[in-house]
């Protein structure tokens, strides 16, 4: 199967599981999600891929995910549960930098076969890690209040606050990716990949974001009429 199909496949996956999770554990699931996400992607971004032409690593469909709960909370539950999601995925990057930097510490036995493949992996994870959390306080925090700046702007014109969700969504989401693949690729990749493969995946990233980006709005559009129906039932 090529990386192409396995790439939709990817987004088909993870945009319908964040709305699972929301359908099933409300919030919370959300919440859950972020966790599960953040560890995930910065394992992902690992891996280099050719797909579409052009180079790419991996975790960026993945950490995209994070961007739609947080449009998501924001648009259902509002600025704070949006925020709490933020202060979760802080907190277990942290948690996951502490974690996998303990393992390497360890002296595995004579029939340890993992620990080399390990170590080759999250001996990487600090700098990465310290990068990801940095780039992800910065752009989600941005992400958060655009979304709401965006809302009360064309609220104060059109006074309904349920209109124009696609251009918060997309006019948050679109500026906040351009913020983080910025930086995140120099902070984490500068001096591992020459400039043109760096431009290379700044390109890529980005243009994947903006893909991910116009794909989620259904999404953010079905997770509210859940929200609704929800609320409706209590």
């Amino acid at each position: 199967m090529s990386n192409e199909i396995l790439l939709i496949i990817n987004v088909l996956i993870l945009y319908s599981g964040v709305l699972i999770w929301y359908k099933i554990f409300g919030s919370r699931g959300l919440f859950c999600w972020t966790v599960f996400a953040t560890i995930a992607a910065n394992i992902e971004v690992l891996i280099l891929v050719d797909a579409f032409g052009i180079q790419q690593t991996l975790g960026n469909i993945m950490f995209a995910t994070t961007f739609i709960v947080t449009d998501i909370l924001s648009e259902t539950e509002g600025k704070q549960e949006a925020q709490k999601a933020v202060n979760i995925g802080i907190f277990t990057s942290i948690s996951f930098i502490i974690v996998s930097q303990l393992w390497l510490q360890y002296t595995p036995s004579a029939d340890d076969w993992a620990f080399p493949s390990i170590q080759e992996i999250f001996s990487n994870t600090p700098r990465l890690m310290l990068v990801s959390l940095i780039v992800y306080v910065i752009a989600q925090n941005f992400d958060v209040w655009a979304y709401h700046k965006i809302w009360q702007a064309t609220n104060k014109i059109c006074k309904d606050k349920n209109k124009y969700l696609w251009l918060r969504n997309n006019g948050s989401t679109m500026l906040s990716q351009l913020l983080n693949t910025v930086l995140f690729s120099f902070g984490a990749f500068w001096g591992m990949y020459p400039l043109n493969t760096l431009l290379d995946i700044i390109l890529a990233s980005y243009g994947i974001f903006l893909i991910t980006s116009l794909a989620d709005t259904p999404v953010v559009y079905v997770a509210r009429k859940i929200s609704q129906n929800r609320k409706r039932a209590l």
